[in-house]
């Protein structure tokens, strides 16, 4: 069994309540369908009953008849939300009028839901924007506690099996942090040995990355990474985390022994934590497209509950997988 289908068979196992804000949209749907056939997840569909209805008569989707359909307009606890979200706001000079207003928006919609316990996960972003997605996330849901920056990893599945754990490498930041400072990137290297844990299921061995290799070069870019470093141990004494390392150092085991020698990391990371958001999605892309491996993702984390982003140009199987994917995080959680 690969990776993939031991997180849907995890997931199944499980079943967990995941809304989908973006209901009506067509990819969405026929994820929807799947999901729903081969029992991965409990699905929430936000939208018009009656649209929801009349694109899977249209579309020839059966399944979608046994998803719970939200009407974001009129539904039974659309008070109880808004009284909810006027609470969470209220520094913020939000009031209930402006609160029943806003609650109609599918995306905020969802994330109340996860917040007043009636769904466990959320998966958005193949009509909206990532700043979208996130704004009512981090309003709402807000960060785990320890952790306050979201950021982006991807599942990256190597050609070479020799590489990380059978081929599979944890990418981190690739999706939303610009330029994270050292306790930032302290935090994200964290939440994604985390991230390992729940989705991948093994032992996380977090590199974090620079052109420096103990030492090897002196710059502020290094110190960077070597205060996170420190930062991350002092986080996690519990994970296996060290730098700086260079990316040859911290993936092939000659390399690792010469440079850093006696490291818990150097030579078999299957975490690879990039000390910037530049260098991060480079870098997946670069694998991605020139190595030929499969990037799954992002799989936004150091939220309280997994909210994930799709890309607009997702497919129905990136939709697919990333429901098994929130559903594992979920149930961690």
């Amino acid at each position: 069994m690969n990776l993939m289908q031991d997180i849907i068979a995890r997931a199944k196992s499980d079943k967990q309540r995941i809304v989908l804000p973006e209901g009506t949209e067509k990819r969405t749907l026929f994820a929807a369908d799947r999901l729903i056939a081969d029992e991965v997840a409990n699905l929430i569909l936000v939208g018009n009953p009656s649209e929801i209805k009349s694109l899977s008569n249209q579309y020839n989707l059966p399944h979608i008849k046994n998803a719970t359909i939200i009407d974001p307009v009129n539904h039974e606890k659309k008070t109880e939300y808004a009284e909810l979200l006027a609470g969470l706001r209220k520094s913020k000079g939000m009031t209930i009028k402006e609160a029943e207003n806003i609650v109609e928006n599918p995306l905020y919609l969802g994330c109340l839901m996860i917040k007043n316990g009636d769904a466990d996960g959320e998966i958005a972003g193949a009509q909206n924007t990532t700043g979208d997605v996130l704004r009512p996330a981090l309003q709402i849901i807000k960060t785990a506690p320890g952790i306050s920056v979201v950021s982006g990893a991807f599942l990256m599945f190597i050609q070479d099996k020799s590489y990380g754990k059978d081929g599979i490498l944890v990418f981190a930041d690739c999706a939303v942090m610009p330029n994270p400072n050292a306790k930032e990137l302290a935090e994200i290297a964290v939440a994604t040995a985390r991230t390992t844990q729940a989705i991948v299921g093994v032992e996380p061995k977090v590199a974090m990355l620079s052109f420096s290799t103990k030492g090897s070069a002196q710059h502020a870019l290094a110190d960077k990474v070597i205060e996170a470093t420190r930062i991350a141990k002092e986080l996690a004494p519990d994970l296996l985390i060290d730098g700086e390392l260079q990316a040859d150092a911290a993936l092939v085991p000659s390399v690792g022994t010469s440079k850093a020698p006696g490291s818990p990391v150097a030579g078999k990371a299957n975490v690879l934590v990039f000390p910037n958001l530049e260098c991060g999605n480079i870098a997946y892309k670069l694998v991605q497209r020139l190595g030929n491996a499969e990037a799954i993702g992002p799989v936004l984390q150091g939220m309280a509950a997994p909210v994930n982003d799709l890309s607009r140009g997702c497919s129905v199987e990136d939709i697919y997988k990333m429901v098994a994917i929130c559903a594992n995080q979920a149930m961690k959680k």
